[in-house]
Parts: C-alpha cells; sequence; structure tokens
C-alpha cells in the first residue's frame, strides 16, 4: 500500500498544483521555462503513475476487503464508464458542446471512471485509488469552473462535427477498452 500511496501523492499531488498553488505553478514557468517545466511536470506524474499501477498491483495480490459488490455492479461499472469515456475525449477536442457547456469534461469522466469502479470493487485498495481520484476529480471540477467564471472565460463552439467526432471516438476507445485492453491490462473482463 506504500507504493499506491506514493504514486497517489506525486501524481494526484503533481496535477493538483495549478489548482492549489497557481501563483507558485507559474513563478516556476517563469524560472525554469515552460518546456522545462513541463518536462519536469511529466517526470513527476510518469513516476507517480508508475508507483501506483506498481502499488495497486502488490495491493491487489493481498487485499483487504471491506465490502463484496454483487456481480451485477461490474456491468454498471462498464455502463457508467461509456460517458467517462466520451467525456474524456470531449475535453481533448477542441470547440465539442460538452467543453463548451462544462468547460472541463475531462473532471467528469474522471468522476464517472472512479465512481463506476468504486462500486464494482471492494478493496481497501480499491477505495485508496478510485476514492482519491474521485476527490481530486470533484475537487478540479470545482475550483476550474470557478476560476473560469471569475476569468470571463468562455470556450468558442466549433460545429457538429466536432460533436460527431467526439462521441464516435469516444464510444469506439470504450468498445475497445471494454471488450479488450481492460482485460489484457488489468486482468479483468467488464463483460466477461
Amino acid at each position: 500500500m506504500t507504493l499506491l500511496l506514493a504514486g497517489l501523492l506525486l501524481f494526484i499531488g503533481g496535477h493538483c498544483t495549478n489548482l492549489i498553488a497557481p501563483q507558485w505553478r507559474n513563478a516556476m514557468v517563469s524560472r525554469l521555462g515552460l518546456l522545462p517545466w513541463k518536462g519536469l511536470y511529466s517526470v513527476v506524474a510518469i513516476g507517480g503513475f508508475i508507483l501506483l499501477v506498481i502499488g495497486y498491483g502488490e495491493a491487489r495480490m493481498n487485499p483487504t476487503w471491506l465490502w463484496t459488490p454483487p456481480v451485477w455492479t461490474r456491468h454498471l461499472a462498464a455502463l457508467i464508464t461509456l460517458p467517462a469515456f466520451i467525456l474524456l475525449f470531449a475535453s481533448q477536442i477542441p470547440g465539442n458542446r460538452l467543453q463548451v457547456k462544462l468547460g472541463h469534461p475531462m473532471y467528469l469522466g474522471i468522476k464517472l471512471w472512479a465512481f463506476a469502479h468504486l462500486i464494482a470493487n471492494g478493496g481497501l485498495h480499491d477505495l485508496v485509488l478510485f476514492g482519491a481520484f474521485l476527490i481530486w476529480a470533484i475537487a478540479g471540477f470545482a475550483v476550474s469552473r470557478r476560476r473560469d467564471r471569475i476569468a470571463g472565460m468562455k470556450k468558442e463552439y466549433k460545429g457538429a462535427v466536432r460533436d460527431v467526432l467526439t462521441l464516435v471516438v469516444g464510444i469506439g476507445a470504450w468498445v475497445a477498452f471494454a471488450l479488450w485492453l481492460h482485460g489484457m491490462l488489468i486482468g479483468v473482463k467488464p463483460f466477461g
């Protein structure tokens, strides 16, 4: 569990820099330069991600069970992750309706992903991993939306083609992950 916690601290902690200390982040960017800052940030994020993946894998080998979720929660979780994937890609395809309306669809996608995994898994390691991501996504969405309102920031809608592309890519990625990649990478088949 130590590696999982260290990974979460680095990964989520690094991603919280702009949320909780934007002035410090901006000062570091000014001092180091944008590319060196992004390089340092990437090293911390990748290192944290590697630690949390290894830590979560180790914790799964010797779990502490808090509850036993019914089998149907796996299927519900798989369905909840469909809009999570769409929201994730909505954050990456500029000018789509979801991005314009929600402002920060990635945080909403992470919230759905984390919630789905919390209802389908009952280990302490699951609660730690997915609970941390859920809390981070809730805080990130609230802070980012408030910051946008204060700055008067609005995103420009660029047409239905962006909406269709967001749906096609999001649904396609979800299908690939739900039917093949989740089982191959995580060892659990959501529909199997």
